[in-house]
């Protein structure tokens, strides 16, 4: 395979932007045209390290998480309640996912749609923030405890527009929470729980179809990109969860403004 100084490449763009809501697929993308690292064997590795980077948001949530095996009294979010939560957020991306997975392969990959992905997304931002300013004094759902099934299952069809290649999970997540009243803050924390069923899902789904890709001489690779996605998803999550109570997702809109000519002109061919 590659050297391993791409592997470490690759796997800090994963950790870095995989939570945020920029898009790591139009980072990728740059990323890979940038060091020549193209090609099915290339991007089966970008989806393998992904569960580094799930892997920083369980142990940086691990008490979340544990306590979905037992209900806690002082936490709704919790047991089972929590689980029918996290179940209710990820249904309606899996199922649009398994049914439509050929068709977003074949006509939503590609330059073009994922730079359209990437201004759709920013637009949207803006128009979300314009709107939770101008709504400031309604009250809004504070805390992951706070949230209701309806209010999962609606985080979870928002959820679906990241099916778009560009648009950003989390980016969809957050602002389908903050068009529900929930506070940016609740909405980015349990963008990142609501992550790890249905990334669990798609890599897992992805690596059942390709292992044949990897030998024995590749673990080395793996492990690199793995272990850097995972330690930069944790600085990720981190910033950002101490950015995101301070200030709007607008910086990220017009990053991701700036990015989209990027993708579309340098798209490798």
């Amino acid at each position: 395979m590659a050297p391993w100084y791409i592997a470490l490449f690759m796997g800090l763009v994963e950790g870095l932007t995989e939570f945020l809501p920029v898009s790591s697929t139009g980072h990728l993308i740059l990323a890979g045209h940038l060091v020549d690292f193209t090609g099915p064997k290339a991007e089966s590795f970008e989806i393998a390290i992904q569960l580094g980077a799930i892997l920083s948001v369980v142990v940086l949530y691990r008490d979340r998480f544990t306590g979905l095996l037992k209900a806690d009294p002082a936490r709704t979010f919790s047991g089972v309640r929590g689980v029918l939560l996290l179940l209710l957020t990820s249904l309606p991306a899996l199922a649009l996912g398994f049914l439509a997975h050929g068709a977003i392969k074949e006509h939503l990959f590609g330059p073009r749609t994922v730079a359209v992905a990437l201004v759709v997304g920013a637009l949207m931002m803006i128009a979300v923030e314009a709107r939770a300013a101008r709504k400031s004094r309604v009250r809004r759902v504070g805390g992951l405890d706070s949230l209701s099934p309806g209010l999962a299952l609606g985080i979870g069809c928002f959820q679906c527009l990241s099916l778009w290649p560009g648009f950003s999970r989390s980016g969809a997540t957050i602002m389908g929470g903050m068009l529900l009243n929930v506070d940016r803050k609740t909405a980015a924390e349990y963008s990142f729980l609501a992550a790890v069923p249905v990334m669990c899902a798609a890599v897992g789904y992805d690596l059942l179809k390709n292992w044949r890709l990897f030998g024995a001489d590749d673990v080395a690779f793996l492990a690199v990109g793995f272990v850097v996605s995972f330690l930069s998803a944790i600085v990720a999550v981190r910033a950002f969860i101490g950015l995101v109570s301070r200030m709007t997702l607008v910086p990220f809109a017009l990053y991701r403004l700036a990015l989209a000519p990027l993708v579309w002109f340098f798209w490798p061919a």
